[in-house]
């Protein structure tokens, strides 16, 4: 199906699609924000005041139904995605899905296999395959460039612990609503590396179009994690250390990768994000904005929808981010070095 206008309805209509998702559909050309669903009824109508939208549901079912919306974008706490993707997909709607795509690795096996036989788009908003850097780092590894991967450190350090539930939520926090704060319910969720740690990992995998065969992981709490660090065995042997530190006292995001390649090294760090990739010829270096644009994740599902293009990231790969994440959770309950399952 090809359309002029796509309508489009949010489930999970909260903090993160005021700040990024609604404004986006909003400003698109080839898509209408018509309608909004969350529990929230007081939410709920601000959310529908802020973005101008009348159709407001408390039950996403309703949405699903209503005939208003060719396409959904879901942005509902994690361990709603399976049932309110499955039921999207099932009634023959494209999906936008905030990562990570599924808590259980084979459930969102099951939602990529589903959306392929509906003939559905399904995508899932990963960071990295729309950040410019990562399309350039990506490439110097695909061209050749950096050689093989022998290494790569990643870490990232900040502050979380709002939107953990550690601590009271900033006042001046932009958004039209506050975060709910599902983020730290440990018997649902996981703990903050399901939340920016998927990031990290699709930086890797994404940029180097490697596999992690085994994990080790030690956490301060294997079940609610604000502080962790991984050591990833990739699928040609590299071995690579993933930190993540999410109550720093420093507020501002910080973030370094670092990767080892046979002919050279690239240098990331943010944020604002700079590449710096060292050659025996020479060091060249790029701040963002002097890379070329990227489409955004709504971009690249509407050209999807469109039928005009293969998402840039697949479905395998969101699912290989959870598997990862699965493993590195029992890795640090366990205490042992354990295999990603291929589901």
């Amino acid at each position: 199906m090809t359309s002029s206008t796509w309508r489009i309805g949010v489930i999970g209509a909260g903090w993160f699609a005021s700040r990024r998702h609604c404004p986006d559909v909003v400003s698109h050309t080839q898509t209408q924000l018509t309608s909004l669903c969350r529990r929230d009824e007081a939410a709920l109508a601000k959310m529908g005041e802020a973005f101008q939208v009348d159709n407001l549901y408390t039950d996403y079912r309703e949405l699903i139904a209503s005939g208003l919306v060719d396409a959904v974008l879901i942005c509902s706490p994690h361990d709603d995605h399976y049932e309110h993707t499955l039921a999207a997909l099932e009634a023959g709607l494209h999906v936008l899905l905030e990562k990570p795509i599924t808590i259980d690795p084979k459930q969102g096996q099951q939602l990529v296999d589903r959306a392929a036989a509906l003939d559905r788009v399904l995508l899932v908003a990963q960071n990295p395959p729309y950040w410019r850097h990562c399309e350039r780092l990506r490439r110097a590894f695909a061209d050749g460039e950096l050689g093989e991967l022998e290494s790569a450190s990643i870490s990232w350090v900040g502050n979380a612990l709002g939107v953990l539930g550690r601590e009271p939520l900033p006042e001046n926090l932009p958004g039209v609503v506050p975060p709910t704060l599902f983020r730290g319910d440990a018997t649902a969720h996981g703990g903050f590396l399901v939340d920016g740690g998927s990031h990290l990992l699709c930086e890797l995998i994404w940029c180097t179009d490697l596999r992690v065969d085994r994990v080790t992981a030690q956490m301060d709490d294997d079940r609610a994690d604000v502080r962790a660090v991984l050591g990833l065995e990739m699928s040609n042997g590299a071995m690579v250390s993933l930190v993540q530190t999410a109550d720093s006292q420093i507020r501002s995001k910080r973030q370094h990768s670092v990767y080892y390649g046979s002919q050279g090294t690239a240098l990331v760090t943010g944020f604002p994000f700079q590449l710096q990739v060292q050659m025996q010829r020479g060091t060249q270096k790029w701040s963002e904005e002097e890379l070329p644009d990227l489409p955004t994740p709504l971009d690249d599902f509407v050209s999807a929808m469109d039928g005009g293009t293969q998402t840039r990231i697949k479905g395998a790969t969101a699912v290989h981010i959870v598997e990862i994440l699965a493993a590195a959770y029992e890795a640090a309950q366990s205490g042992h070095k354990t295999a990603v399952t291929k589901v």
